[in-house]
């Protein structure tokens, strides 16, 4: 069987291919009486929109979202909700070559395996297309955590970072790179433009943050709250890893260095460090919740890539069309709409086994 949906209570299913008349989510378990209308989802389908500078893909979709059922007069019923985003500029004819070869780094050979056959356009299912429908989706768990605030942007692109020590919040959205320091968004014109001349791609990594998860919300054993977003992080299109907190660093640290000591404070206490990533033992602790999410490079590109066709025979393959030559760009409305969605399941989760919204004791 084929799996299109995830969550447990807080649940979505995606649906449609690249280049198919439209694609869109259902999603399923919100709470009722929530105020929702398409504004609240588009301003997040505006962020990952294709064609907006030079360093992303081309193509032009207004990626308009409708929302087909589950509101009435402006609040969710409790019943699905179904929203639809319409394609409008396809060009199939851009993928010719694709039907009768296979693109190393895609899904193609292994769809073919798999299926006995593919949608070759765009990739159909595989496409980073399907991912407008999770930013969708991601808008209305954002509604259900309204306590939570959750952001995220590019930590490094190419192999360039950022650095730590220039981090501002407010530039992240003054470039085309979701980048907060601003002479490395510099740097990234530059780098992404050099590649994208060169019919080539570059990966790159996204880091996001959860601020006012209480404590209490995820689960000690197999719904963890850092294997639920981990699994989130790694079903979008092109991640090849993911870190909770300080991730792999952690494994070069001596004990008294990887530990978040506690201090009493008014409100509960006062951490020292945020090595976890918010989380212990899969519970939230209270603390940001925070990951790193790696993208590889984008595998459609010009340069010319050894391949066999579908009668196994050498050939090269081109990958025509418009295609982002660093897919990780558009990536961090997707990375915080998945966020958004484990935070808006694990909270109705642990509302059902614990009755409360999180936060410990009384």
């Amino acid at each position: 069987m084929s799996f299109n949906s995830f969550g447990h209570m807080f649940r979505f299913s995606t649906w449609g291919e690249s280049h198919g008349p439209a694609l869109g989510a259902v999603v399923d378990g919100c709470p009722p009486g929530i105020l929702l209308s398409e504004a609240d989802i588009q301003p997040f389908l505006d962020a990952r929109r294709p064609g907006q500078s030079k360093y992303t893909t081309q193509r032009k979709e207004p990626d308009q979202v409708r929302i087909l059922s589950g509101v009435f007069e402006g609040r969710t019923t409790g019943t699905p909700i179904s929203l639809m985003i319409e394609n409008v500029d396809q060009r199939s004819k851009d993928y010719s070559e694709v039907a009768k070869a296979y693109r190393p780094g895609h899904a193609d050979y292994a769809y073919d395996r798999k299926y006995g056959f593919r949608d070759y356009r765009g990739g159909g299912r595989s496409s980073a297309r399907e991912t407008a429908a999770r930013v969708a989706a991601g808008a209305i768990a954002r509604k259900v955590i309204g306590e939570v605030e959750v952001h995220a942007w590019v930590a490094e692109i190419g192999g360039d970072a950022i650095d730590p020590s220039r981090f501002d919040p407010e530039q992240v959205l003054q470039n085309p790179f979701f980048c907060p320091d601003a002479e490395a968004a510099r740097r990234w014109e530059t780098l992404v433009d050099r590649a994208r001349k060169d019919g080539s791609s570059l990966g790159a990594i996204i880091a996001c943050q959860a601020t006012g998860v209480p404590a209490g919300w995820g689960a000690p054993v197999y719904a963890k709250l850092d294997s639920e977003i981990a699994t989130a992080m790694m079903t979008i299109n092109a991640t090849k890893g993911v870190e909770i907190g300080d991730g792999f660093a952690a494994a070069r640290l001596r004990g008294e260095e990887n530990a978040d000591p506690m201090l009493p404070g008014d409100d509960g206490p006062e951490f020292g460090a945020n090595h976890a990533g918010g989380t212990a033992g899969g519970i939230s602790t209270g603390q940001p919740v925070f990951c790193r999410v790696a993208f590889k490079p984008t595998s459609s590109i010009l340069t010319p890539v050894d391949t066999i066709t579908r009668d196994g025979e050498a050939t090269e393959i081109v990958t025509k069309g418009r295609h982002d030559p660093c897919v990780g760009i558009r990536g961090v409305p997707v990375v915080e709409a998945m966020m958004a969605l484990v935070l808006a399941d694990q909270k109705l989760m642990h509302r059902a086994q614990c009755g409360d919204d999180g936060g410990g004791p009384d």
